[in-house]
């Protein structure tokens, strides 16, 4: 795994195995439940403006505003709802793609891991 995009080495990794690091949440945005976030940056450009990895998150409700994003869901199961825009339904298997500046609310059912690609 690397860091930068100075010729990055090519790799894989078997989602569900990657060991995750917490991410805390700022507890504004928990809105019920006690979700716990965890999460490992894979690779980022040098510029800081591409990130890859993987996501975790218990199951509660939190809100967010979106980066840029695409992912697909490993595991788990949620409910997206996006301010003034659709609300999905997302479980394994399923790629999603969120637009920066969306402000969204998840009811994390069963504990979620995602795997990502954001553009800053």
């Amino acid at each position: 795994m690397t860091t930068n995009d100075q010729a990055p080495a090519s790799f894989a990794v078997h989602i569900p195995d990657v060991e995750l690091e917490p991410e805390p949440l700022d507890p504004a945005q928990i809105v019920s439940g006690g979700p716990v976030v965890t999460g490992k940056v894979l690779w980022e450009s040098a510029d800081g403006t591409q990130v890859r990895g993987i996501w975790q998150i218990t199951p509660g409700v939190v809100t967010d505003t979106e980066a840029n994003e695409l992912f697909v869901v490993v595991s788990g199961r949620a409910t997206v709802a996006v301010e003034g825009g659709a609300t999905l339904e997302i479980g394994p298997g399923d790629a999603c793609v969120l637009r920066e500046g969306d402000r969204t609310t998840w009811t994390v059912h069963e504990t979620l891991r995602k795997a990502y690609h954001i553009s800053l």
